[in-house]
């Protein structure tokens, strides 16, 4: 697995080792859950996959140019590591309420799917080249997709401990 995914994927289970079902559903008023937080990652590695199947399909990858409001958000997330807060997530990967376990358990294959997704992308169309647009951020090569799921799947890991913290306070 690339080691940017597997990062990745030890810092998101890391941050809900030893959590039960119950710590993982618990949330604060007006905030998501940890099983909601997983549920919407998992969601947006879903849709990278569906993305990859869909570069695969084509001769050519089908991607238009970056459009200058997309500049911004892809230098802060792809080129500097920052995950800016208050955007509002998508409908297609809002959390629909998949069981906390069901989550728990699929959430590290689906990592290394999308990981073998992307690679066999790269294989077929070229480590340097745009495979599909992300809505928000543009065009992005497969090292541009692991990057920025590594720095949205580590600023959500950061909100899950931040959960943990507060459950164990209001214990």
């Amino acid at each position: 697995m690339d080691p940017c995914l597997q990062r990745l994927q030890d810092v998101l289970s890391n941050s809900f080792r030893g959590m039960s079902g119950e710590d993982l559903v618990w949330h604060l008023e007006g905030k998501w859950s940890a099983a909601e937080i997983l549920e919407h990652l998992y969601l947006t590695y879903a849709e990278t996959i569906r993305g990859g199947d869909r570069c695969l399909q084509a001769a050519a990858p089908q991607v238009s140019r970056r459009q200058p409001g997309q500049l911004l958000p892809f230098i802060l997330v792809v080129k500097l590591g920052h995950m800016p807060n208050g955007r509002k997530t998508p409908e297609r990967v809002r959390p629909k309420g998949t069981p906390a376990a069901q989550v728990v358990a699929e959430i590290g294959g689906t990592i290394a799917r999308m990981d073998e997704m992307l690679s066999q992308c790269e294989d077929r169309h070229g480590k340097r080249a745009k495979l599909w647009n992300h809505p928000v951020l543009g065009p992005l090569t497969g090292e541009q997709w692991r990057k920025f799921h590594w720095v949205h799947g580590q600023h959500h890991a950061k909100q899950i401990l931040r959960l943990r913290a507060a459950r164990a306070a209001a214990r």
